[in-house]
């Protein structure tokens, strides 16, 4: 389902596909098996693409992107709305876990 909603056509040829695909299939298990629900399954793929495209569209190097990581989950378990990011759906153990799983 999952090659299907990325829309590859060349998954048996396409290296680039095949990695992709495993990418996220690997990630959306890793969650599934957190009991994340679905907003959070929601956004910990947003999260992996968001990452994905600062490496190969951005050309972020690795270090970039951990501080777009970290930028992303701030705020992650405090009550201020004002510090609070977009991400605030997540425990602070959840996000532990995906710093980790990263």
């Amino acid at each position: 389902k999952l090659e299907e909603f990325l829309n590859f056509k060349q998954i048996k040829t396409s290296l680039k596909e095949a990695i992709l695909l495993d990418y996220y299939t690997a990630g959306f298990w890793w969650a599934k098996e957190m009991n994340f629900s679905l907003i959070q399954l929601s956004g910990f793929m947003d999260l992996l693409n968001f990452l994905l495209e600062n490496l190969s569209e951005k050309h972020k190097t690795l270090g970039d992107n951990l501080k777009e990581l970290g930028r992303a989950m701030a705020g992650i378990g405090e009550t201020d709305s004002e510090r609070s990011g977009d991400l605030n759906f997540f425990s602070i153990e959840q996000a532990k876990a995906i710093i980790d799983y990263l």
